[in-house]
Parts: structure tokens; sequence; C-alpha cells
């Protein structure tokens, strides 16, 4: 196992850069296909970048906001604040410039690196109010005329700059305490305006240790991993970027959502890390592929999902089954493994929580997922399941020298090296987070017999019915939302005497259906229509006969839109946001009840 035990994150850079060398690190599309660039390349550019933040005025301590999609130079410009002695802020590439100004002004940066020409535009508005921010590093500088009061400076006049000066960043960065803040990451707002979390390396590096742990049955070695999920997400900042790092792996940046399936097909990953609505997403790809094809086709793979699914839960297969399986793994799983790229030890989950059903049938055609659970206060990992000890219902066992503990209401209770530092300037809330050293998780769960987590809600999100039941609305949403006609569902109904939703119907569904019915296939139309509720409606009852009766969904709204990150009910990590769908169809939602 790698040595884990480093001074804080750069100097672990640095050591691996001395035991990897000239072989490839990072590597990014460019002219139509992947180019590398070195361990040694990538840490020349990293003291060229800390020494240019130097000579502009970056002083330890200093935040530096950092706004770019997923790319080689955000992992770089990362180490290299870090290097610098200042604190990284990370920001959505998908923020408006009122979330930047709110990230600007609460953290007080002084300084951005911002990617591309588009970014920078939405950022430089907000820059200008920002009375603390005097410069903007831009990678792709814009053609855009200078803001008063703001320098505009080229990513590679910055590094030129560095390259002519001669600090030591290497020496410097082994000075780096462990329990320095080394960013603030600011939370989703899944229940309101955004807090900036301080996490110091310590916390991360205690990630990268319980990870490497954790996973050290896959016989780590030369692994490789395709990074698509933000980077400004703690998750992804951990397990794609730092953890990579930690273990000598190499880095694939993916093009965008849209090239997933190609860019896993070139980078050919051996781990990789997602939030469930990828799978979900996933798994409705491959079963309407499967049912397209029909025939022996869909038989064969129908067969692998019922035998993979029986083996996973310990059910005995005949010797006839057994053979049946074995020729399966060959015919089936085989080929969706290579859809993969062919070489993937273990695909993570994290970030929300994972249907049972959809692991279910991961794991049935061979390919090991593991959920995990965390949040941005604990850096985030807290725990996950085992390679070889899979339990795909839960979350599995804590991670390496991590404490928690279930307090008296459910509610989980983490303690260890882990835990932010705090809520940046937000003594209140950090008060409330973080009592007598254990972080109050806001999350309801128990441990199970082996020590294995279970989640069973958030603690904000339970509804309470007016009969004084409690229901877990995200249980419900997520059987919703196994039906393929439903892509996205919130329920509601707290102290109400039932629960009522918000459905958004799957888009080719729709389509389909509205081409057999002559009707108008814009949303914003067919959600007011008679017919195609009453279709939805079928879906719904279908799904309430599964349901216990305080869990049905009695009456039902079809949105006018998809949730996204764009219209603000969806966070970055497609969570939707409760707090913004209730406010734009909350009278609708309380119609539903009547007098």
């Amino acid at each position: 196992m790698p040595d884990q035990n480093h001074q804080n994150l750069v100097a672990m850079f640095f050591e691996q850069v001395e035991q990897n060398g000239e072989a490839p690190f990072l590597w990014a599309k460019k002219d139509g296909r992947y180019w590398p660039l070195t361990w040694r390349e990538t840490a020349a550019k990293v003291s060229e970048l800390a020494r240019g933040l130097h000579s502009l005025g970056i002083t330890p301590g200093d935040r530096v906001l950092l706004v770019s999609e997923n790319r080689p130079e955000w992992l770089i410009a990362d180490v290299a604040i870090m290097a610098a002695g200042a604190i990284t802020v990370p920001a959505y590439a998908t923020n408006t410039e009122a979330d930047h100004l709110h990230v600007l002004i609460d953290s007080g940066a002084r300084a951005a690196i911002v990617s591309s020409a588009r970014l920078a535009e939405i950022l430089l508005p907000a820059a200008v109010k920002a009375s603390a921010l005097n410069t903007i590093i831009a990678m792709e500088k814009p053609d855009i005329a200078q803001h008063t009061g703001v320098d505009i400076l080229g990513w590679d006049d910055v590094l030129a700059n560095g390259a002519d000066l001669h600090e030591n960043i290497i020496a410097e960065a082994r000075s780096l305490k462990r329990d320095a803040t080394a960013c603030i990451i600011y939370t989703s707002g899944t229940g309101g305006a955004p807090k900036g979390v301080m996490l110091h390396h310590g916390a991360i590096l205690h990630n990268c240790a319980g990870a490497t742990d954790a996973l050290e049955e896959l016989g780590l070695g030369d692994e490789v991993f395709l990074s698509f999920l933000p980077l400004s997400h703690s998750y992804e900042h951990m397990a794609g970027q730092f953890f990579p790092m930690s273990v000598g792996a190499q880095i694939y940046y993916a093009e965008g959502a849209d090239t997933l399936a190609a860019n896993m097909l070139e980078a050919r990953p051996t781990i990789m890390t997602a939030v469930p609505r990828l799978y979900e997403t996933l798994h409705l790809r491959i079963s309407r592929g499967v049912k397209k094809q029909g025939g022996t086709k869909e038989r064969l793979f129908n067969k692998a999902v019922e035998l993979g699914r029986r083996r996973y839960q310990g059910k005995r297969l005949n010797p006839v089954e057994r053979l049946i399986d074995g020729v399966l793994t060959l015919l089936v799983r085989n080929k969706v493994r290579q859809r993969f790229g062919g070489r993937l030890k273990a695909l993570v989950s994290g970030g929300a929580p994972l249907n049972p059903d959809i692991g279910l049938f991961f794991l049935s055609l061979g390919l090991r997922i593991l959920q995990g659970y965390g949040l941005t206060e604990s850096a985030p990992v807290i725990s996950v399941n085992r390679p070889n000890g899979i339990k795909i219902e839960t979350v599995g066992p804590p991670i390496k020298n991590t404490e928690v503990k279930i307090a008296g209401d459910g509610e989980i209770l983490v303690r260890g090296e882990l835990v932010m530092q705090g809520y940046w300037q937000n003594a209140e809330a950090t008060n409330e987070a973080i009592q007598k050293g254990w972080l109050h998780t806001g999350d309801i769960g128990y441990l199970d017999e082996q020590g294995r987590l279970l989640i069973t809600d958030r603690k904000k999100d339970i509804i309470v019915n007016s009969g004084g039941d409690n229901i877990a609305p995200q249980r419900v949403e997520g059987i919703l939302t196994l039906e393929p006609e439903i892509a996205q569902a919130m329920v509601f109904g707290d102290r109400r005497p039932h629960l009522v939703a918000v459905i958004v119907p799957d888009p080719d569904w729709m389509l389909q259906w509205a081409g057999e019915s002559g009707k108008s296939i814009e949303l914003t139309q067919l959600s007011s229509d008679d017919d195609f509720q009453k279709a939805m409606g079928k879906i719904i009852e279908q799904v309430n006969e599964g349901l216990s009766n305080i869990e049905k969904v009695r009456r039902f709204i079809i949105a006018e839109a998809p949730f996204t990150i764009e219209n603000e009910m969806l966070t970055p990590t497609l969570k939707i946001r409760r707090h913004k769908i209730t406010g734009f169809y909350g009278e609708r939602l309380i119609g539903l009840y009547g007098h």
C-alpha cells in the first residue's frame, strides 16, 4: 500500500512526482485524441504558477477562486494555490453571476483563476463588484476590455513570469502544516444559501488513506481514473483528484456528459466515481437498448440479470444454472464490461443515495459497484462498501480511523481528522454542526450487526404527515423514478394527510405517447393535458401497489419543465433542491389537497 503519512497535499504531490517522474499523469483531449502531461511536466507548471501567484502578491492564507471545467489546469491551479500557501475556493462552472458574487464576497478572494472565455464573461461582472478581488488569471484570455480595478492576466504569461523566479516551491511546501486550511468548498445549496466549508490538508489526506485502505482488496496498482463529475464538488475533488494522486494513478478528463460513453472506451478506466443519477441513466439506456433488440438477445440479458441477482443474494444455483451463468458471462456480461472500457475494477457511487435495485442491476452484470457515503463537511467520505463484502443497500463500514455513532434521534454523528474546521466566518452554523468534536451530519441512519452504515433519510427532509407518521421522501422518489416513464420526482406532504408529488415524465416516453395520441410534444402543454394526466396516473397507481399506505402518492402534478441545474432545481451534482421546487410548485401542490 502507498505511504499515506504525508505532511500536506502539496508535499504528497511532489513525493509522487519523484516516484513517477516521466510517467504519464494527466490526459486531455486535443485535436481529436488524448495527450498526456507527465508527472514532472505537471510539477514544473505547478511550481511556475505558485511562484507567479507570489509575484502577484498572493500570500499565505489568501483565498483564490478557481472556476473551470475539469481539465489538467484545474489540478495544476489547485495544487499551485496550495503550494503558494493560499486557499483554493472552487466554484462550479454552472454558477450564475449572483452565485459567483456570493462566493467572492463571502470568501474575500483576492484573485481568481478562470478557464474559458464563456466562464470569464459570467465571472467578470461579479468580480467587478467584489472589492477584495483585483486579479483574474485566464487560461484562455477573453476578448473583453479591462474592467476597472480588475487586472486580467493570461495563464501562460503568469507561468512564464513564474519560470523566471527562483523560489524553491518544493522546500516551501514542506513547511505547510497538516492542519492548515487547504480549501473552502461551498455547499451546493440544497437547503438555502451555500456555506463555505473549511477543509484542512489533513482532512483530505485522511480521506485518501481511508479510500486506499478500503479499496486495497482490488489490488491497487497501475490505476486509471476518468474524471467527469465537477472538481468543484468535494466528492470529485478527493475521489477524482487527490486520491488518484495519492496512489500514483493516471487521470483522464472527460470532454463532457454527452461524450462520456466514448471517453470510457478511450480511457479504459480501472476505477470510476459517479453520482446515482448517472447509474440510473445508464440503467435506463442499457435496458432500453436490450428491449429494442428483443428476441434471443433480450432473453439472454434478462437471464444474466436474474442469475446474477440470485448469486448476489446468496441463493444456490443448481449445476445447470451454474453452467448457463458461466456461458452468460461470456455472451452478456463481458460485452457490458467492454462498454465501460473492459478493465473496470470498481464503480463507486456517492453524492446521494443509490437505489438498491439499480446497484443490484450492475452487480448482476458483473460490474462491481460500491456505494459510499459522506458530505462536504467530512472531506467528504465517511464510509464505503468493501469490494469483497458488498451489501448494496448499505453505504458500508466507516473508513479507517473514523468514528461513527448514532444519536438518540437517529442522526449520524462522525468524529476524526476528516471533520471540517468549520464554516468560513459562520461561527453559529459551525457550533450547530460540530458539538463536542462530533460532526452532526443531518442524516438519519443506523449501523447493522456487521458495522455497516444504512442511511434512511435526511433529518430535515423527513416528512411527518398529519397523522404523525415519518416518511422518507427519497425512498418514495427512488421507487417512482425506477419506472421508465418517470424521469424525476419530488414528493410533498409535511403536516398533510397524505403524499402528493411533482412528476417529470421521461422525454422519450412522452414523445412516443404524444405521437401515438396526436398531441403536442411540448411538456408545457402536456403538463395540463387531461389524457396525459390519466396515462401518468396509471403508472403512479402501479407504483402505489408496492408502497405502504402512508407512502402512496394520492395526487400529482406534471412539471412544466425538467429539474435542471439551469433552473436551479438541481444542484451541480444532480440532487433535487426541494426548497426551489416547492417554491415554484408549492401553491399547485397545496391545491391538490382541496379545502
